[in-house]
């Protein structure tokens, strides 16, 4: 299976919210190059926007699912 960024000819962007919340868990941690699919280049960009989207308030850093 080929990256998702090379399948596209994309690359990762902090402005492509929809994009990046396949590479969270559901605890919002970002997701290993293994389950992902997705290329050492596009991984190291993509841990650098989805870091960067998080510092904007764009994603959460944590999800609060067990907190009542």
């Amino acid at each position: 299976m080929r990256c998702f960024f090379c399948q596209y000819n994309s690359a990762p962007s902090f402005k492509d919210i929809e994009n990046l919340g396949k590479f969270l868990t559901a605890r919002k941690k970002i997701v290993g190059r293994e389950r992902s699919n997705v290329c050492a280049k596009h991984q190291r960009k993509l841990t650098k926007e989805l870091k960067y989207a998080r510092f904007l308030g764009l994603l959460p850093y944590v999800s609060y699912q067990g907190i009542k």
